[in-house]
């Protein structure tokens, strides 16, 4: 045999021998060419393999896994390794060919797609571009939720300029705080199937737009809308996108990380308070919440510095089903060309009587089963989580917390929104302060999540017990707000029950130590619906109090007492369990310790 050279040199060289020369020869079953590429084997070993697993998908539910593994060795596995020392050296579209055939092989006998479903396995960085993720993350919460933290300066506005109830005006300031609690798995279903970037654009997109269309708002329905839904939604999203991104950078550092992040909420309320009284004064209401809307413009900007180190799912899935389509092509038997006669004779028997294409009908009883074993899919994953959510109630302590969470959002929201009117309606104050007492609890709200988090960290500290300290303490100071007489009081009380709402940074820490890290998402996801739909229904009732009573202090009592009962309850409930598991308490945290990262996540 020779190869090579050109059809000239040949001729010349093999004298009567070159009318045997041929450009593809078949030796020992090999085609090989004359330039040694093996394109024509490899084109036939691609079509008869593929021949083969169309034929093999005909009998795969007929054989074990085991059995039918065999059999795909025996007729395509064989003919991929058969003299494959030839194919070293070949063109990567060629490896590439034979490569497709592997995978399709491995597809027919597992069913799932071959390096198409997994993630990007990027490990966290620890730093570097993550700094950046964490200034993005914290400017995206400070210009989200800086409006909403300092609601209770925009109360006394609204309440003048629409001259509605107390109670339906207090609505839009509760409900911007507890939409975005009871649409957290929404949010956090949108972030990991689309990614941070684009959640983030657009929430950006959603509080700007709530913050400037409610500065046309023409009543308080209105700003129900706008304001409470529209602007509580995007904040949301952002909360849910800030978080994830930053924890997707960072494994070791993630809950400085994350302390960094969140504290920016409570910035934001701090500065906005201030920002809002200043911008009132000079441009009116409208024009505070439209350059407010503006500057929340700025969230958009933010996401571009958010570049997400995995694939979010959505863009998997898209991946993965065009992949699947590509396969399923190849695999697909391939067109038979009809007999003229016959087609005719079908057309005639079509024409005479029959009327039903059985092929029609056959599609739509497959259809027809398959959503069947969808709804049936469906129907018992959602009697599995129904029962693990009553498992989860049947544990006295969680049942405790929720109600707990309950009582104290029901309570502890309320002088985010009245304080500022309840100083100014008893002249404790005249005018705008300088630092007004939303500022001082967004300011001591920040301090709290630090040194309750720091808290955690100590050896003894018993996570229940310090979060029911909280709720007594913040219980404490809502019932003296109505017998303080001077503004100086009320900033003591506001930088008290700042500090005490901190203790958010526990729930995730104390929910770990009762139900285990393996439940943590699902119990933590029904703890944030108690707390957003108590923080929905606490100031409105507040508000109605006082309309009915035309005073304040009715408010803050029921408000106080229901915190109150809900620290005692956990307290109790926390300490019974104490004496029923004390060789278990007594060291309440330390198989948490390995898990303070994932607890970070949900935090």
């Amino acid at each position: 045999m020779v190869f090579g050279g050109t059809t000239e040199t040949i001729l010349v060289d093999l004298g009567t021998l070159a009318q045997h020369i041929k450009p593809t020869i078949t030796d020992l079953g090999v085609k090989i060419d004359s330039e040694l590429k093996l394109d024509r084997q490899i084109r036939a070993v691609v079509k008869s393999s593929f021949f083969q697993l169309r034929q093999l998908a005909k009998i795969k539910s007929f054989l074990p896994r085991q059995n039918f593994e065999a059999v795909i060795h025996a007729f395509v596995t064989t003919r991929l390794d058969y003299c494959n020392s030839l194919y070293v050296g070949v063109s990567g579209s060629s490896v590439a060919r034979l490569q497709m055939v592997q995978n399709a092989a491995a597809r027919l006998l597992t069913g799932i797609l071959i390096n198409m479903s997994a993630r990007n396995t990027k490990q966290a960085p620890d730093g570097g571009w993550g700094w950046a993720i964490v200034v993005a993350s914290f400017m995206g919460q400070l210009l989200a939720y800086g409006s909403p933290q300092s609601v209770g300066v925009l109360y006394p506005e609204w309440l003048n300029t629409f001259q509605d109830g107390k109670g339906m005006t207090a609505l839009v300031g509760s409900l911007v705080s507890g939409v975005g609690l009871i649409a957290s798995p929404i949010c956090s279903a949108c972030v990991v199937n689309f990614g941070a970037r684009p959640v983030t654009i657009f929430s950006g997109v959603m509080v700007s737009g709530g913050l400037m269309l409610s500065a046309f708002a023409p009543n308080v329905q209105f700003l129900i809308f706008s304001y409470g839904i529209v602007v509580g939604l995007g904040c949301g999203l952002v909360y849910a996108a800030t978080v994830t991104i930053t924890c997707q950078y960072f494994d070791k550092r993630r809950g400085l990380a994350l302390g960094i992040v969140t504290t920016g909420t409570s910035i934001g309320g701090f500065l906005y308070a201030t920002v809002q009284n200043e911008f009132i004064a000079l441009f009116g209401l409208d024009g505070c919440l439209l350059l407010i809307g503006c500057f929340a413009l700025n969230i958009i900007a933010c996401a571009g510095l958010m570049r997400p180190l995995h694939l979010p799912a959505y863009y998997l899935k898209q991946r993965a089903a065009l992949a699947q389509k590509a396969e399923e092509k190849v695999l697909e038997k391939p067109p038979v060309v009809e007999d003229p006669i016959k087609k005719n004779q079908s057309v005639n028997v079509l024409i005479t009587g029959e009327t039903k294409d059985p092929s029609s009908y056959e599609k739509s009883l497959v259809s027809y089963a398959a959503l069947v074993r969808l709804v049936k899919k469906k129907q018992k994953e959602y009697s599995e989580y129904l029962h693990s959510m009553a498992e989860l109630f049947q544990n006295w302590v969680f049942m405790a917390m929720c109600v707990s969470l309950f009582a104290y959002c029901l309570g502890a929201y309320t002088p985010l929104l009245f304080l500022e009117d309840l100083a100014q309606s008893e002249g404790l104050i005249s005018g705008i302060s300088t630092i007004p007492l939303v500022s001082i609890m967004s300011i001591a709200a920040g301090v709290g999540k630090l040194l309750l988090g720091v808290m955690m960290d100590i050896s003894w500290m018993n996570s229940i017990f310090l979060y029911a300290f909280t709720l007594l303490g913040a219980g404490v100071a809502l019932l003296i707000i109505p017998v303080t007489k001077n503004y100086a009081g009320l900033q003591v009380i506001s930088a008290l029950l700042g500090f005490f709402s901190g203790n958010w940074s526990v729930i995730p820490y104390m929910t770990t130590k009762v139900v285990g890290m393996d439940r943590l998402t699902e119990a933590y996801g029904i703890l944030m619906f108690f707390g957003g739909f108590s923080i929905m229904l606490g100031p409105p009732v507040a508000g109605w109090i006082y309309d009915w009573m035309h005073s304040y202090d009715l408010a803050f009592y029921f408000s106080g007492s229901f915190v109150l009962l809900g620290g005692a309850g956990l307290f109790l409930a926390a300490l019974c369990c104490w004496n029923k598991n004390q060789d278990e308490t007594n060291t309440p945290d330390t198989e948490c310790i390995n898990d303070y990262d994932k607890v970070a996540t949900v935090a």
